[in-house]
């Protein structure tokens, strides 16, 4: 059961209508989003669907063509001092200066945090297995990661803003290390905003989503709310069907005959409801992985 974390502080986050095209491709389109303080909230979607993007307006590295964006209250691209030293960041890409070791990278990160914990970012450099004698040109993706990640965590930043941060991890660090520093962060009530793809780790650690596609926000919400409105259910009827009776809520259906299965939106027992109006049986009535919901909600 995820915990949410409701707060009468006004969101960390607030996007408002913002569009962004290059060229002739719209990256976003009028999208509108607000993640609150506290918790974690998971941005998912395809690659190209506008994930980055969006993360680097949040950043300030791009600005608004239409629309706006706040972080902690203030534009971050009028004001990168006011924003930029409260927010932790890991790249997709993990852009890392080649040529520095990594004890003399933490060194010349830490001058630009006054709330750097040396203590704190040891004891990550230690978890994470990383030699501050090692030089940034001969990590391995996955020692690349957890840097950029360390980097990102040490000053114990009011937002944590990660975009795509089990890239080059393998699935052990996932699972014990990435995991474990999300829900960490997220209980002390600091605020992590993070990009994925992969969606069973969104549903293990994400209080609240986003499902972004093309451009467009198809859905937010808590994550328990999700789960709760979006139904698999499997109804028999008294005849056979060549198409299946209408169902409220449906996005997706199979089956033949007299057995159809609806991917439904709706709660059960409203959906339940629903199938005995139309003359139906319900012979399956299971909650959606949230790999399921994504699917049918970008293809309906």
């Amino acid at each position: 059961m995820h915990e949410s974390f409701p707060s009468s502080a006004p969101p960390i986050v607030e996007i408002s209508s913002v569009t962004r095209q290059f060229g002739n491709k719209t990256a976003l389109d009028d999208i509108s989003l607000t993640v609150p303080r506290g918790g974690v909230f998971g941005l998912i979607g395809g690659n190209g669907a506008g994930k980055t993007t969006l993360i680097k307006h949040v950043m300030g590295m791009l600005k608004a063509q239409a629309g706006s964006v706040r972080v902690f209250g203030l534009d971050p691209v009028q004001n990168p001092i006011g924003t930029l030293g409260r927010i932790g960041y890991l790249a997709e890409d993990r852009d890392l200066p080649n040529w520095m070791r990594i004890g003399e990278l933490l060194r010349y990160t830490q001058a630009f945090y006054p709330n750097w914990d040396d203590a704190y970012a040891e004891e990550l450099r230690d978890a994470f297995d990383l030699d501050i004698n090692a030089r940034i040109k001969y990590l391995s993706r996955g020692q690349r990661a957890r840097t950029g990640l360390l980097l990102a965590l040490a000053h114990r930043p009011e937002l944590l803003v990660l975009d795509e941060p089990s890239s080059g991890l393998d699935p052990v660090v996932r699972r014990d290390i990435l995991g474990a520093i999300i829900r960490t962060i997220a209980d002390e009530g600091r605020t992590v905003l993070f990009s994925s793809h992969l969606l069973d780790e969104v549903e293990r650690v994400a209080d609240r989503i986003a499902i972004i596609h093309q451009g467009r926000i198809m859905l937010t919400s808590t994550m328990d709310e999700v789960k709760e409105t979006h139904r698999r259910m499997t109804l028999r009827f008294g005849q056979s069907h060549e198409c299946p009776p209408s169902l409220v809520g449906t996005l997706s259906f199979e089956g033949h005959g007299a057995e159809w299965t609806y991917i439904c939106k709706g709660e059960s027992t409203q959906l339940r409801s629903a199938a005995d109006a139309i003359g139906a049986t319900v012979v399956g009535d299971t909650a959606l992985s949230l790999d399921e919901i994504f699917v049918s909600r970008i293809l309906s």
